[in-house]
């Protein structure tokens, strides 16, 4: 029996290390990736929808962002949702905003639209009062390059209803470093997917989707309640029949401030398996199967021994290093290759962090409020 369960354990881990390799060099040679196009002509007005909610700490860096888009600033108006802050997040954000040149606007958001709560009641509130044909969606605590508008617009065409940046993850520490390179990794992986043909995602953070499609959907007011509202867009859009775009290019890389402790870096990614859940059930089995590596290795450690699991394990880093270096290269970033060891820990430490903290935490907890 334990001969069996070798084997099978390391079947799994050469199909695993195939797969990472086979990956690595769909990302690396940009398989099916789709060029971009060329912008609309005449340049369209656009909207920029930021919900807040106590973001006075993060909002002047976002808006310095704004500012220094090298997109005709007449043509971008700036809507800001205050949800109920209580840290002067509006004042902030007006002394921020002062000459602008473009259209800027806060709107204080008291009542409820429909089915939406939270950052999709905000959004949903916002997207009512845009006037153009374009939503680009964005958070506080992320700083947009100057080529945001540009890059994601030259995406768009016929059909397309999201298109979607990437988001680097940006901060001194070791911690903030880690998250770094595990958000990049993610990424590349959704980029791979999505190359292929196959939705996995929409990010919030960075994304524009069109005025027709936000429309058809009926809007967030219409649509069920979800806290990864940008999730529960993008499949609504789909299903109206519009197409995607996910563009990994350091024209479109947003760089998001980072979690500043281990507990807020569980509620968030607590928040993120209510996302995993409503995947469709191939992608669910996929994600199962790629978090099978551990009790795999595990398996051959005890029956093997650990010469064997050490071996396999420094294939992992081998293998999973070089889509950390063409995913940073790619991003317009350097990979600190040094901090792959500690990566590891990190990705074990959060496997069983998580998987402890969603038994003890059956709700979710976002900005400070409570959801089911």
């Amino acid at each position: 029996m334990s001969e069996l369960v070798l084997l099978l354990s390391l079947s799994f881990l050469a199909v695993w290390l195939l797969g990472m390799a086979y990956a690595t060099w769909c990302f690396a040679t940009r398989r099916g990736a789709k060029p971009a196009g060329a912008l609309p002509a005449p340049l369209p007005r656009v909207s920029v929808l930021i919900a807040a909610r106590d973001e006075a700490a993060a909002l002047p860096r976002c808006l310095a962002s704004l500012r220094a888009l090298h997109y005709p600033p007449e043509l971008i108006e700036v809507l800001l949702g205050d949800d109920a802050s209580s840290d002067g997040t509006a004042a902030v954000a007006a002394a921020a905003m002062q000459g602008y040149k473009g259209q800027f606007r806060v709107v204080t958001i008291t009542a409820t639209l429909g089915e939406a709560r939270g950052k999709a009641n905000v959004l949903a509130h916002l997207a009512k009062l845009a006037t153009t044909e374009y939503f680009f969606v964005t958070d506080a605590d992320i700083s947009v390059p100057p080529t945001w508008i540009s890059g994601l617009l030259a995406h768009t065409g016929p059909g397309v209803g999201t298109v979607t940046g990437i988001t680097a993850v940006r901060g001194p520490r070791l911690f903030h470093r880690l998250q770094g390179i595990d958000w990049l990794l993610s990424l590349s992986m959704v980029q791979v997917v999505s190359d292929l043909g196959r939705p996995v995602t929409a990010m919030g953070n960075n994304m524009l989707v069109t005025r027709a499609a936000y429309e058809a959907t009926g809007g967030y007011e219409a649509l069920p309640f979800s806290v990864t509202e940008d999730f529960a867009l993008f499949k609504a859009t789909l299903e109206h029949g519009y197409g995607f775009r996910n563009v990994y290019a350091p024209e479109t890389r947003a760089d998001s401030l980072p979690i500043f402790t281990w507990t807020a870096l569980m509620k968030q990614r607590r928040r993120w398996l209510k996302g995993v859940e409503a995947l469709p059930l191939r992608l669910r089995l996929e994600l199962l199967f790629f978090s099978g590596f551990w009790p795999a290795l595990a398996g051959v450690a005890v029956l093997a021994g650990p010469g064997w699991a050490l071996g396999i394990w420094g294939l992992k880093v081998l293998v999973q290093g070089s889509l950390a270096h063409f995913a940073h290269r790619r991003a317009g970033l350097r990979l600190a290759w040094h901090l792959l060891p500690l990566f590891e820990l990190y990705t074990i430490a959060l496997t069983f962090g998580l998987v402890g903290y969603r038994m003890l935490n059956t709700n979710v907890v976002w900005k400070g409020r409570r959801y089911d």
